[in-house]
């Protein structure tokens, strides 16, 4: 059974939104996850179904529930927060597929980088008023600069969770 998304302009309700991320670090054996606070996006669904969008997220409201942590991410080390604020992931295209699964296209943009990105998102609610969708895909954050690796302690994928909510824009 697939779930029609109506036609029509789409807001996040970052209230009801989350994107995280999490890391293995100490040569695997800790598990670093953070939770983006500041984020906000939108996007059009066209009569055929496909849909395209932009999330930004405020690369300063990271959490990781470590504030020594947390200043070093935002550091030139990682995010580089002060020069670049934003990440943003731009999609290019999303269309529906089978059994509520959505093959995303896009572009995400760290540190003033851009590179491609595609995952398969799901759809968990899809009504006249509300959208959502979950996905989660992996980051070489070495393709954004983010190539700091004291002592080899930080090897892999980031992997990027996130849980999404639209509701419809007031025009």
């Amino acid at each position: 059974m697939s779930m029609a998304v109506e036609t029509g302009t789409w807001q996040l309700d970052p209230a009801r939104s989350t994107v995280g991320v999490r890391h293995k670090t100490m040569w695997g054996m800790v598990t670093v996850k953070g939770t983006f606070a500041g984020l906000t996006g939108g996007g059009e669904v066209g009569p055929d179904g496909s849909a395209s969008g932009s999330i930004t997220l405020d690369a300063t409201s990271l959490d990781t529930k470590n504030a020594k942590r947390d200043t070093h991410l935002r550091s030139a080390d990682f995010f580089d927060a002060d020069r670049h604020p934003e990440l943003i992931f731009a999609v290019r295209s999303a269309t529906p597929g089978d059994d509520k699964a959505v093959e995303v296209a896009g572009e995400l943009t760290a540190r003033g980088i851009s590179r491609p990105q595609s995952f398969t998102a799901h759809l968990t609610e899809a009504s006249a008023d509300a959208v959502a969708l979950t996905a989660e895909f992996t980051v070489d954050r070495e393709q954004f600069g983010m190539g700091w690796n004291q002592l080899g302690m930080i090897r892999g994928r980031t992997t990027v969770t996130a849980s999404l909510r639209f509701v419809r824009a007031t025009s």
